[in-house]
């Protein structure tokens, strides 16, 4: 018997959605639902400081406007609570533990400015590969320099390449060592981060279709070789388009005008938003107002671009208020 497909939406409440962050959400419920299967909230809180009190408890409320509801997860429960991962630390810190066992792990005493120092790799994206200035630390040096400085965490990539198959943009590979370099799995400040959790809650969750924005895409390899260290079965990935501002620059939760505290304000209902995302997503030819479960027998990933998609004021247009 083929296994219920279980997706996800995992957002951080580090503020109001944007218009990005429902189009991904959108997109996520609508696959698995057409599959017949079932959505998981999970509240990525991993950095307490970062997100607002109340803000979970906002995030809910924009998702049950939009209709857009979940079977497990957030205050709803379930049988793989806590939904929150920063409730979850002492379940990442045995996998943690596991990884460091394994010798799979070392400490990094680099800080910020070393990291992006002008000498340091970066790839053609501008992110900073990390040149491997502690990896080979002896454990007498490291234990010297951890009197004046907590290190981070970091996993060993080999010098390997991991592919997979993109649910929406087919074959992706990657070199782990040349493309990603060693990643953090622990902050100095103790905050796991978000490779190592992601992995751990999508696997004891029963994840089985992750949805995101394509930003993530290169993130995926690295994360693949986690669950193999860990002996998880991966779920299967679809990356979707990111929304841009006319100039390019992808929205974030920065872009008042296009969070979900303003586009609640300008529209009369979800029904106008979620049919212009339903255009946007190649779901509809012209927008018109719609509610999710409409667009349920009109979804197919054939339909959803592949190139970001820019989001004008002439769009939102005919429907303001």
């Amino acid at each position: 018997m083929a296994q219920a497909v279980c997706g996800r939406f995992a957002p951080t409440p580090s503020g109001r959605m944007h218009l990005g962050n429902v189009f991904c959400a959108l997109l996520a419920w609508l696959s698995a639902k057409k599959q017949g299967g079932s959505i998981t909230l999970r509240i990525e809180d991993l950095d307490k400081p970062r997100c607002p009190k109340g803000s979970a408890e906002l995030l809910e409320d924009d998702l049950h406007w939009l209709g857009l509801d979940w079977d497990t997860g957030g205050s709803n429960g379930g049988k793989d609570a806590p939904y929150y991962q920063s409730r979850r630390f002492n379940i990442y810190e045995a996998y943690f533990t596991q990884l460091q066992k394994q010798g799979r792990t070392y400490p990094c005493f680099c800080n910020r400015a070393e990291l992006h120092a002008a000498q340091a790799p970066h790839l053609s994206d501008g992110r900073v590969l990390y040149p491997g200035t502690c990896r080979n630390l002896t454990p007498e040096q490291a234990a010297a320099k951890a009197l004046s400085r907590n290190p981070a965490q970091r996993l060993r990539l080999p010098d390997a390449t991991v592919g997979f198959t993109d649910g929406h943009y087919g074959p992706y590979a990657q070199n782990l060592a040349a493309e990603c370099g060693d990643i953090i799995l622990r902050r100095s400040d103790g905050v796991y981060a978000y490779q190592l959790a992601v992995v751990v809650d999508d696997a004891l969750m029963g994840i089985t279709e992750v949805v995101r924005g394509c930003d993530l895409l290169s993130s995926t390899p690295q994360q693949l070789y986690l669950y193999q260290l860990l002996g998880f079965e991966p779920p299967s990935f679809i990356h979707v388009p990111l929304l841009t501002a006319a100039n390019g620059r992808r929205l974030s939760k920065r872009d008042r005008d296009l969070d979900l505290g303003s586009l609640r304000q300008r529209f009369t209902g979800p029904q106008p938003l979620l049919g212009l995302l339903a255009f946007l997503a190649g779901l509809l030819p012209a927008p018109e107002p719609v509610s999710a479960q409409e667009l349920l027998p009109l979804f197919s990933w054939d339909k959803v671009p592949r190139s970001n998609i820019i989001i004008s004021d002439e769009l939102l247009n005919p429907f303001q208020l």
